[in-house]
């Protein structure tokens, strides 16, 4: 199918300074926990975005020089020239599809603890590290010579970006995570010097380093600025009316503006907290102040939306991170007229999660994010069945979908069981819960692709047990039978279950999610999960006029979306719905009429009057029906069984990122030639030793 007319605007080259785009597709600098231990695999995964249609394929942030490191982060580095071969390669695999390469030089200032460099940081102020967490080193004020320095530092960087190759390079004022979003901000520019105090002296230092890159780039790259039109706090930081002000000032100095909010929490929100468009309100009306092109984000996934703003002079190119990870084909998929098989992202921030643990970036919607050179995964393209034999998979929930519509790709007539009435398992579940609704994309996506294949047939009300699957006869058996929550206190804490008087309305999140509701009013919610089920338990629960108070052994509510942007977002609803907060309380046991805590610490007991409890805290996968097929294997051969796996939550419970990744490596994996127990699954780079002596 070709392109909808009304989409055609999308597919208009836009100059930006001396390079063209070739169309208004731009992904946006974002990190991926890769950078720099892991290049090679860091430049597949930017080449297939290229591959997939965007005219515009950035970097994460580059630190330009060792004296600003922002470990324990993994970005990228370009801090000598010993760093141009791993940039190179990035720009050659985005230019091998005839997409722009961008990279984005940051010097982090008070951004940077240098826990590795072990180098003072530096910043318009001596203030405290301004870090993800506390950490305890604080900046020196920058003196005149530093500045120097840093705009020295800074044009070195801009050299060896063009002798690596890119088209953009980045002047990067934004998010509070760079040290010129600090000279812009009050927040933390305290100087009395021609660098601080009014609008123009905040700005000079950008305006300087602008001008510095484009003298030294000439008509060979174009130079973007990247800036927060505003902090979300108010006139103590930067606002959206201060920042138009700035930009009107620089006005047509870049070749393109940026724009975004601060801090990162805000520009990348969840569908949780933020609807898609989420920062139109504050972008929309940079175009007045400047000629240049401009970019913006919104986690944009409706295209009829992104051609909207572009008609609507709100931007000129339509900025994405997050669209490009769930699905890099996206722009592809539009011009072919294929919107229907796009991968929406669901906003869930698992893609950001791999920055924060140092671990190549996955995706719920596209488990072959970061597998692109690792394993050698297309998320458009998998090689054909070498076998006829059919596939029966058990379980239609995020790993069974996935598995399912992965096989039916490669040519496999694929049976999909599943005991409900409706597909999705977790996801459809989940969806139903507080501001889950956007995942249930997961499974929305799997289900139309999966109605396209023929050769998958979906079988409702299908509960089957050994007897059926050996009667069917069918060689290769996948478990994707899910899991459900414990209702025994085992978790974190308690690994052994805690004592519970039958005579208390004890209730498990499976319970919650089944739409069963607590009979009292008053009740308990403990969370030993820490993700996020624990706080939309909650909020379900206050929604439906329960007293409610939530208790965890952590020392926050939810306290592992710290990994995903949202733990302050998620205290913070949490309290305005009235839920009382309860930390560092470990759940001891449950009497009638109320339940014993225990401070983590101390061991002091709590007693705390309830109606009933919410145990949110481990799972147990549904296992049962795998375990009574591999009991009866004897009988196997005679029934044309060859192999049962277990797979996603039937293995062992984790995230639905974990579950679709399971189904498509189930589907890659199906008769490929087999692998040394020995051998490691995927590749990997190692780095090169240097001679002990060494310096430098």
């Amino acid at each position: 199918m070709p392109c909808e007319p009304h989409h055609d605007i999308l597919f208009e080259p836009i100059d930006i300074g001396p390079v063209t785009a070739r169309n208004r597709f731009y992904q946006v600098p974002h990190c991926n926990g890769m950078g720099y231990r892991d290049p090679t695999a860091l430049a597949a995964m930017r080449g297939i975005k290229a591959e997939g249609g965007w005219a515009v394929v950035c970097t994460e942030q580059v630190e330009l020089h060792y004296s600003s490191d922002i470990t324990p982060f993994i970005e990228l580095r370009l801090w000598d020239d010993r760093d141009i071969p791993a940039l190179a390669r990035m720009a050659e695999k985005i230019h091998e599809h005839g997409a722009l390469a961008g990279i984005e030089l940051a010097y982090n200032g008070l951004n940077g603890p240098n826990l590795y460099s072990r180098e003072v940081p530096m910043a318009p102020s001596p203030l405290p590290v301004a870090t993800f967490t506390y950490d305890p080193v604080q900046a020196r004020r920058m003196d005149k010579t530093d500045i120097a320095n840093i705009r020295r530092w800074h044009l070195d960087a801009v050299r060896r970006a063009r002798r690596a190759g890119f088209d953009l390079i980045y002047v990067y004022a934004a998010h509070a995570l760079g040290f010129l979003h600090h000279f812009l901000s009050r927040r933390y520019n305290d100087r009395v010097d021609e660098y601080g105090g009014s609008l123009e002296n905040r700005v000079r230092l950008l305006r300087e380093i602008t001008e510095d890159t484009k003298a030294a780039v000439g008509d060979s790259c174009a130079i973007p600025i990247r800036i927060s039109v505003d902090e979300l706090i108010g006139e103590q930081g930067l606002y959206k009316e201060e920042v138009e002000d700035m930009i009107g000032l620089l006005g047509d100095l870049p070749d393109l503006w940026d724009v975004t909010l601060a801090g990162w929490e805000n520009d990348s929100a969840t569908s949780r907290f933020a609807q898609e468009g989420y920062s139109e309100p504050f972008i929309s009306g940079i175009k007045r102040l400047t000629d240049k092109p401009v970019v913006g984000v919104g986690r944009y996934t409706s295209v009829d939306r992104m051609a909207s703003l572009v008609r609507q002079g709100v931007l000129d190119l339509i900025g994405a991170a997050r669209p490009s990870i769930a699905d890099p084909f996206l722009p592809n998929k539009v011009r072919d007229g294929r919107l229907d098989d796009i991968r929406e992202c669901i906003g869930c921030n698992i893609c950001v999660s791999g920055d924060f643990t140092q671990s190549p970036l996955r995706c719920t919607q596209n488990p072959t994010m970061g597998e692109e050179w690792r394993k050698g995964w297309h998320p458009e393209t998998i090689r054909p069945r070498t076998t006829d034999k059919p596939v029966l998979i058990v379980g239609a929930g995020p790993a069974g979908m996935e598995a399912a519509q992965a096989l039916g790709k490669r040519g496999y007539d694929v049976m999909l069981a599943e005991a409900g009435k409706e597909l999705g398992g977790r996801v459809t579940l989940e969806a139903r819960m507080p501001g889950l609704a956007a995942w249930r994309r997961v499974r929305d996506h799997r289900e139309l692709q999966i109605r396209k294949l023929p050769n998958v047939e979906v079988f409702f009300d299908s509960r089957l047990n050994a007897d059926h699957i050996l009667a069917l006869g069918i060689p290769r058996i996948v478990m994707a039978t899910g899991s459900t929550w414990r209702r025994d206190g085992v978790g974190h804490v308690h690994t052994r279950p805690i004592a519970i008087d039958e005579a208390m309305e004890v209730l498990s999140a499976t319970d919650m999610l089944a739409g069963e509701l607590p009979v009292g009013k008053r009740v308990l919610v403990w969370d030993d999960d820490h993700y996020y089920m624990g706080g939309v338990v909650a909020e379900r629960l206050a929604d439906e006029g329960y007293e409610t108070i939530y208790a965890t052994p952590a020392s926050e509510a939810s306290t592992w979306t710290r990994n995903t942007l949202e733990q302050h977002f998620i205290q913070k609803r949490m309290l305005e719905k009235g839920i009382a907060i309860r930390t560092f309380l470990a759940l001891h046991r449950i009497a009638a009429g109320r339940a014993i805590l225990k401070c983590v610490f101390t061991g002091r007991e709590t007693l705390i009057e309830v109606d009933a409890v919410v145990l949110v805290t481990a799972r147990l996968p549904e296992d049962r029906l795998a375990f009574d097929l591999k009991a009866r294997e004897i009988e196997w051969a005679d029934a044309g069984i060859e192999a049962v796996t277990m797979i996603g939550d039937a293995l062992a419970p984790a995230t639905i990122a974990h579950a679709t990744y399971a189904g498509r490596r189930f589907a890659e994996e199906l008769d490929a030639p087999p692998v040394a127990e020995d051998i490691i699954p995927f590749r990997r780079e190692i780095t090169e030793l240097m001679g002990v002596s060494g310096a430098g």
